[in-house]
């Protein structure tokens, strides 16, 4: 196992001195409770813990963070996008796939800064204004650091394009001069403007050298004795060599301009033409790359890469991909000059400029808060080919890693969990298993949202998870004496023992009020009721209710008398259904025949002599007198009916 790069930060808990007191605390998918007990080896005597409180510690922030859900709800919508049309991207088409998805990702980072920007500038307290600016600064950081990876690894440009993809991206990120140019070109002389000569020089820095030649023109207009030194320059300016996109010359072609461009340069600092003016003397050592004259625009320059990327331009401009390493490493180590150590920002970009992908992705899941930026990063340097060798020891390769880890903090968030399940299900190995584990933590507060995650697991067929999701829902419901609905939900589970208890409470409730509540759902059971004997019955019951009320009472006495000869009716309810025969038993029309009357008169029996002898007083005497007497009314009307039956098939005989 790899050691750490480094000690983990400790997180300082208010009021806790776990110097003195020790900690208990439990873990949980994304956070983590902590508190102090009053447990101390050394202290006996006390035995009550000096913090009372239970902490909550969350390994993730971020999507807390009102605008930050912004970013990872929009990078949804791409990284699915791009998961779906992966089986088509071929060759060419293919590539310019790819940087059009990592252009749409660095968007969605820039919209984003942009939204917190304001924030900041709208924060009411300094505190939130601070944090906003924090996070601005992450954010500009993440955009430069993919910026530059699109370059290198997406785009792969090669020597010549290479260094304009470079200076599209320092001008960028370095975009303090188009304010600056504003401020200048608004007032009322722009070359006597005190920031005149270092907007000029900005320019020059960062090769936009049609905007130089233009400030140039308007010094050259106010100082007839600088006019002819700003027209010379100016040329030089105008006649750089530069390999534009369009432009069809080979790369030898434009190292041979761009030779004879730089000594025509280096004659005129030799001839001493812009002697009697530094600021040109310094722009025009600047165009021929010389170190010291570069290092003393420190200020202007802002950052070595701003640095690097201005010397290739001046020095190397057709450098290769493969050579970038070696004059990152040197212009980072000239622009430090040993007063300082690199940042960790730092440390990344050498890591991209040395095409070490692996390092780029290390150092960001370091850096960086939370998991958004490497997860997606990876996922795109993945479609790219760039990763395909680099599996995990512990059963994963890195794409699936990072993902994963992305989703269980989405997981952690009430609303955001719904996108975590997409990067689950594109994760091939373990996603379906993490997913699982997840998906059974999510605290169903609203049927709503338990209705969002029943229909996720039905799509996954994820059997399992239906039926606890259900199970839960059904218990819930007969809490809140909802007996429709929790029938329903332990159909749905398939939970015979749960449809069971429910049945039995319908039927409680039946004999306690005389009907039936949800008739809509008890008359549409349908093949569901088979799930259970007693739905079974509860089913069948109501179907003796219809037919009663149709007067179809021939059907009524043949499924009344079926489900007491059946055994699926529950014995204590056997006094019911005989007491329901009663009306059948006295119609004017012998409804039972013989034989039927006769399995009626076993039934009867065998109820009689199965109940328990009590003497005890009161009001259980009482109820006891009441199902004696039941009991005497339907023997009379099953010896009536008898008769009745008798005389009916004897006459039909006889005939």
């Amino acid at each position: 196992m790899e050691e750490l790069d480094g000690e983990p930060t400790v997180t300082l808990i208010p009021g806790v001195n776990s110097k003195k007191k020790q900690m208990c605390f439990d873990w949980g998918p994304g956070e983590m409770l902590v508190c102090e007990t009053s447990f101390n080896k050394k202290e006996k005597s006390e035995t009550v813990p000096g913090c009372p409180f239970i902490y909550i510690i969350r390994k993730d922030i971020d999507v807390y963070s009102q605008i930050l859900r912004k970013l990872f709800n929009e990078s949804h919508g791409i990284f699915v996008g791009l998961q779906r049309i992966e089986e088509e991207l071929t060759g060419k088409s293919r590539k310019a796939q790819l940087v059009r998805v990592s252009k749409n990702y660095r968007s969605v980072i820039r919209a984003c800064m942009e939204e917190m920007h304001q924030a900041a500038i709208a924060a009411k307290d300094p505190a939130s204004g601070r944090q906003f600016s924090s996070q601005v600064s992450i954010l500009s950081a993440m955009e430069l650091i993919w910026n530059l990876c699109e370059i290198l690894f997406i785009e792969v440009a090669p020597a010549g394009p290479l260094l304009l993809h470079l200076l599209d991206w320092v001008r960028l990120h370095v975009c303090e001069v188009d304010s600056l140019l504003a401020d200048v070109l608004g007032s009322e002389n722009p070359s006597k403007h005190e920031s005149f000569w270092n907007l000029v020089t900005i320019l020059v820095l960062q090769g936009r050298l049609d905007e130089a030649r233009q400030m140039l023109s308007k010094e050259a207009d106010v100082s007839p004795t600088s006019a002819g030194m700003c027209r010379i320059l100016g040329d030089l300016m105008r006649t750089m060599p530069v390999l534009s996109p369009g432009n069809t010359q080979t790369l030898t072609e434009l190292e041979l301009k761009w030779q004879h461009w730089h000594e025509e340069c280096e004659r005129h600092l030799q001839d001493g033409t812009f002697a009697s003016s530094p600021h040109l003397e310094s722009l025009c050592k600047i165009m021929l790359g010389d170190e010291a004259a570069l290092l003393e625009q420190k200020e202007l320059l802002n950052n070595w890469y701003h640095f690097l990327v201005t010397r290739l331009l001046y020095s190397h401009p057709t450098v290769k991909p493969i050579d970038l390493h070696f004059y990152a490493q040197s212009s980072l180590d000239l622009f430090l000059g040993g007063e300082s150590s690199p940042e960790p920002l730092d440390n990344i970009l050498m890591a991209a400029f040395e095409f070490d992908i692996h390092q780029v992705i290390k150092e960001c899941s370091i850096a960086l808060s939370n998991w958004w930026f490497v997860a997606h990063l990876t996922d795109l340097l993945d479609h790219c080919k760039l990763l395909q060798s680099h599996n995990l020891y512990f059963g994963s390769n890195m794409r699936e890693f990072l993902l994963l880890e992305y989703a269980s903090g989405l997981f952690a968030h009430h609303s955001l969990w719904q996108l975590g399940v997409d990067y689950f299900d594109y994760c091939p190995e373990l996603g379906r298993v993490s997913l699982e584990l997840h998906i059974e933590r999510i605290p169903l507060s609203t049927e709503q949202k338990a209705l969002k995650v029943l229909r996720i697991c039905e799509q996954r067929q994820m059997t399992e998870q239906v039926r606890s999701i259900c199970k839960i829902l059904a218990m819930k419901a007969v809490r809140n004496n909802r007996l429709g609905s929790a029938l329903s939900w332990s159909i749905r589970a398939k939970d015979a023992a749960f449809a069971t208890l429910v049945s039995d409470r319908f039927l409680r409730d039946y004999c306690e009020r005389g009907c039936f509540s949800d008739l809509d759902l008890i008359d549409n059971l349908g093949p569901a009721m088979m799930l259970s004997d007693r739905l079974t019955f509860l089913g069948k019951y109501r179907e003796f209710h219809r037919f009663y009320g149709e007067k179809r009472f021939f059907d009524a006495a043949s499924l009344l008398l079926s489900l007491m000869t059946s055994q699926i009716a529950p014995r204590c309810f056997w006094v019911t259904l005989l007491t329901d025969a009663l009306p059948l038993l006295e119609q004017k029309q012998v409804i039972f025949t013989t034989e039927q009357t006769y399995e009626l008169m076993r039934c009867l029996e065998d109820l009689a002599s199965g109940r328990p002898v009590r003497g005890e007083p009161g009001a259980q005497r009482l109820q006891e007198d009441i199902e004696n007497t039941k009991l005497e009314m339907l023997r009379l009307a099953l010896a009536r009916n008898l008769a009745r039956a008798i005389i009916k098939e004897g006459s039909l005989e006889g005939s």
